[in-house]
Formats: C-alpha cells, structure tokens, sequence
C-alpha cells in the first residue's frame, strides 16, 4: 500500500497544473499489464515454495517484504527522474517479490472452503470491472470533485495502513484479528482502493506527461495489486468462523 505517497505526490502537482499527460495511461497500461503477469508468476512460485518447503518460506517471505520496500522507493524514485532503462528491472523485480508476499493469502484462500480458486478468479474479475467503470468515472471528473475525492481516498488510505500496520505487528506475536474485525478491514479496503482507482483516472493525467509512463504504471499497479488483496481477505473473512 505504498501508493499513499504517489497520491501525496500527485495532489500537490495537481493543484496548479491542468490536463499535461491525456496518453500516460494508455502509455502505462502495457507496463500495468505485465507487472500483473509479473506478479502471478512470483504467486505461483511462493505457492510451490509453501508446498514443498513451507520451513523456507517463512525467512524468504520476511526478507521479501525488506527488499520490496527498498525497491519501491528506489524504483519510484528513479521512473520519476525519467530513467526508465534502470527503472524498467526495478520495477520488473518489484513485481515478482510482490507476487511471492501475496502467495501467502492466496494459499490460505485455497485453503478456505468457499473460496478456492473460483474466490481468486472473483477477485481478479473484480479488479477488471473496477478498472472498466473507474475509467468512465474519473476522466470524467470535475476538478472540485476530483481533487475532493483524491485528497479524501489519500486519507482514507493513511489511516488503512496504520490500521493494517497495527495487524500485521499483532499477529507477530501471535494476536490475531477477531473475524468481524477481518470483515470491517477488509471491506474497507476494497472501497478505498475502489475509490483510488477512479482518483488514479483522474489525477495522473495531471501529474504526470505522456512520456512519464512508468510512475503512473506504478502507481496504478499498486492499486490494482491492493484491490485484488482486499477482495480476497474479504471473501477469505466472509467464508471463515471463529
């Protein structure tokens, strides 16, 4: 859920510029698409760690998350100084060790009864649908209600972070989420990035230029990568008891 800095970014170079990219998204949805296939393949290579080796997974998972958190920063740092060469494998890698960190959640989803795979597929064809009507939605925003709405998702998605932060320390030790409170989470989650995907139609073509394509791929991966995570921990939650 790094993205919460792009908006931060973007909101900032939004308030005094008009429409300076009209193609970056088309531009960027190329690199969007493969980081997705990126990212499956990375999923299918945790999976068959967890089968044959779970005692490795563990250590690789934890060691995984560091360097992906390294890579964003320096990734989105270097694509934004229009380095696409250097920022193109960073990026590339960054989608695979995102791939491995997510094959955790989709294993336990396979694992749930009422999930399964038909689960993963619902998340994924939500994700499409999302992108379809967010489309129409955010290029067609006024800009009092775009920016209302972009600096009210931005929000929204500090906060989810501290919360899911707060979670994931909890469960180190070994507390974990009442299932109600997984629900209301994740139920969240899905709205807000939702909602970030209608802000990323409005806000980057305001952001960024036509050439400045690999940012805003990244910035739309990520909320694309994070809707299909809440689904899932939403039908996971839903299917599960205490």
């Amino acid at each position: 859920m790094s993205n919460t800095s792009n908006f931060r970014d973007a909101i900032r170079q939004a308030k005094t510029q008009a429409l300076v990219g009209p193609n970056v998204i088309a531009n960027a949805l190329p690199y969007v698409g493969g980081g997705l296939v990126l990212t499956a393949l990375g999923a299918y290579g945790g999976l068959n760690v967890i089968r044959t080796n779970l005692g490795l997974f563990l250590p690789t998972f934890f060691g995984a998350i560091v360097v992906e958190l390294i890579l964003f920063f320096v990734a989105q740092n270097v694509a934004e100084k229009g380095n696409n060469k250097v920022a193109l494998p960073l990026l590339a890698t960054y989608s695979l060790l995102s791939g491995y960190t997510i094959s955790g959640l989709i294993y336990v989803a396979l694992q749930t009864k009422g999930v399964g795979i038909q689960g993963i597929g619902m998340a994924a064809l939500g994700c499409g649908v999302t992108f379809i009507a967010a489309r129409q939605i955010g290029s067609n925003l006024s800009e009092q209600d775009g920016m209302a709405l972009t600096k009210t998702i931005n929000l929204g998605l500090i906060a989810l972070v501290v919360v899911v932060g707060v979670q994931f320390l909890f469960s180190l030790f070994g507390v974990y989420t009442p299932n109600w409170l997984e629900i209301g989470i994740s139920g969240l989650g899905v709205f807000l990035f939702v909602g970030a995907s209608v802000v990323d139609f409005y806000i980057l073509p305001r952001s960024y230029r036509d050439d400045q394509y690999l940012p805003a791929a990244l910035s739309m991966y990520l909320t694309y990568i994070n809707l299909f995570v809440f689904i899932l921990r939403l039908l996971i939650a839903l299917n599960s008891r205490d």
